[in-house]
């Protein structure tokens, strides 16, 4: 029996939107039956490996991810018996918690296992049984990789105190605000979201105090619904002001709290340059303009 074709990468339009949200390269996709330690059973997703991550898509389609995984520890990958044909399995042991894969063909299993291995060991595994075009592919990632983490703690040094500060976050490094952080009011990021539901349905936006933020979502349950959420900056950490408080290290995890948190109901509202918001008056055109200043005028 051949071997199933390989997957059609995504639109090119969706690759830019999950380019903006993960701020990190592909490596390799395809999908994957996923069973993670908090799951029943196995779930299956369009999965990207992209940087040290698998980032993980209800669908082809799907521009926000509804899980995440980072690989950067990786302590081993064991292969699984399988009574099943013409399938891979094998499992992600990693430092709190081991993660089961499995392929819909075994050839497929040796291209997942040949590129995770590679970006978490920073080397070509001898020990896969992939064709030499493959092989060429693992070692143009490889070269990627190790470029990329270079290109992480090299950043340019103003002063003594910033050269002893600990790089905590490749995203902050290449891209230091979320795709879908607006320098808009509260009344036009609703304007916003009411007119392009298609975008998706979050804003992060700056705070009336021009120190910290605010997050606007709209839902649609019975009824439309506009929402709105403080977002503390405090030291060097974030706090989403809920009925539970929650601290997380980066403006980028606070968008990944709502996307999961909500299983992918909430998407990052992001537009391109080709995107016509139809936005009225002091709405309008500000589509480049709108990102990378934290404070409103």
């Amino acid at each position: 029996m051949m071997a199933k074709k390989p997957p059609k990468p995504a639109p090119r339009r969706i690759f830019q939107e999950r380019l903006k949200i993960t701020a990190l390269p592909l490596y390799f996709e395809g999908f994957l039956l996923v069973k993670r330690s908090e799951y029943e059973e196995y779930k299956h997703y369009w999965t990207e490996l992209r940087g040290t991550s698998l980032f993980f898509y209800t669908d082809k389609k799907s521009a926000t991810y509804v899980d995440k995984l980072d690989i950067m520890d990786l302590k081993c990958l064991t292969d699984q018996n399988l009574t099943e044909k013409n399938c891979a399995k094998f499992t992600l042991v990693l430092p709190k918690e081991e993660v089961q894969l499995k392929t819909e063909n075994t050839e497929n299993g040796e291209e997942w296992r040949g590129f995770i291995l590679t970006v978490t060991e920073l080397s070509v595994p001898q020990h896969v049984s992939l064709l030499p075009g493959q092989v060429i592919r693992l070692h143009e990632v490889l070269e990627k990789e190790r470029k990329r983490r270079i290109e992480t703690v090299q950043l340019p040094i103003t002063s003594v105190e910033k050269e002893k500060e600990p790089i905590e976050d490749y995203v902050d490094v290449l891209n230091p605000m979320p795709a879908c952080f607006y320098t808009v009011s509260r009344k036009e990021a609703t304007e916003m979201l009411e007119k392009n539901p298609s975008l998706g349905n979050m804003i992060l936006r700056p705070g009336s105090d021009s120190r910290n933020y605010s997050i606007t979502i709209r839902q649609e349950i019975d009824m439309p619904r506009i929402k709105h959420y403080k977002v503390m900056s405090i030291g060097k950490n974030y706090t989403i002001e809920l009925e539970k408080p929650v601290t997380l290290p980066n403006l980028f995890s606070v968008i990944d709290y709502f996307v999961k948190e909500t299983r992918g109901n909430l998407r990052p509202f992001i537009c391109s340059t080709d995107d016509s918001l139809g936005q009225e008056s002091n709405t309008e055109g500000r589509s480049e303009k709108l990102k990378k200043n934290p404070h409103i005028a």
